[in-house]
């Protein structure tokens, strides 16, 4: 990285989620430009996914939806690169449902995994942020947090849950020379999201979209990016609206 207001050399990023999709996307982001990246996901691949993301990278196995080994988490990625700078809450969930049909296992399991999770990962990670007065922690949100989404009751409300508590550490820890900031993008082309947003309903969200397409999982790692690096030193408590325009209109 030439830009040394962009450059995150001698940095540890965790990065959840960060077996496919976004998460890779960003922490192969991360580590170009100079980061060890910490890839955590459920998924038995992560190790995989690591090596092929290379320059020192490491794959930990971790289902985020049990909170008491966060933690556990946390302590090994201290342990085995000796600091931690900067925390990628990415790894979410999307259970679609109509409000009159949305049914308590859904509703729970989408706070767990969208809003519990990151807040308590955040906790124990900004422990460790805090004894050495530096961090990063971004959170990965959607538009979904600031407007209604048909069918996406639980999803919108854990992504409002995320941006709210994002900015009670930024209010807290900034005293401590740590950000926390959100980025809400609309919806991103991921093989999960295609798996809703195809054909005409696709179209019918385009067409919404003053940009008249969706995100690419690289975009939103450039805006991970910035706000991990030196660039953004002084963003705090933000929540960075990654939508095309779609929550302009």
């Amino acid at each position: 990285m030439n830009n040394p207001l962009f450059s995150l050399q001698g940095q540890v990023a965790i990065v959840t989620g960060a077996a496919s999709g976004i998460g890779n996307a960003i922490a192969r982001k991360l580590s170009a430009a100079g980061a060890k990246v910490a890839l955590v996901d459920r998924d038995s691949t992560v190790d995989e996914k690591a090596r092929e993301v290379g320059h020192g990278a490491r794959g930990y196995q971790f289902d985020l939806a049990n909170i008491s080994t966060l933690n556990e988490l946390a302590a090994s990625v201290v342990r085995d690169f000796g600091q931690l700078d900067i925390l990628v809450n990415n790894a979410g969930i999307g259970i679609l449902e109509p409000v009159d049909g949305v049914q308590q296992q859904s509703w729970d399991v989408t706070l767990q995994i969208n809003l519990t999770a990151p807040f308590f990962l955040a906790q124990t990670c900004g422990l460790h942020m805090k004894a050495r007065g530096y961090g990063r922690i971004i959170n990965i949100a959607s538009q979904a947090s600031i407007i209604a989404l048909e069918d996406h009751a639980a999803y919108c409300t854990s992504k409002a849950g995320m941006v709210a508590f994002t900015r009670v550490i930024a209010a807290e820890w900034g005293p401590f020379g740590i950000t926390a900031n959100a980025i809400s993008p609309t919806v991103v082309e991921t093989e999960l999201g295609k798996r809703y947003w195809h054909g005409d309903r696709a179209a019918h969200m385009k067409a919404k979209i003053p940009s008249r397409r969706f995100a690419s999982t690289d975009e939103i790692a450039a805006a991970v990016l910035y706000l991990s690096s030196p660039a953004a030193g002084i963003v705090n408590g933000e929540n960075l609206i990654v939508d095309g325009g779609y929550t302009i209109m």
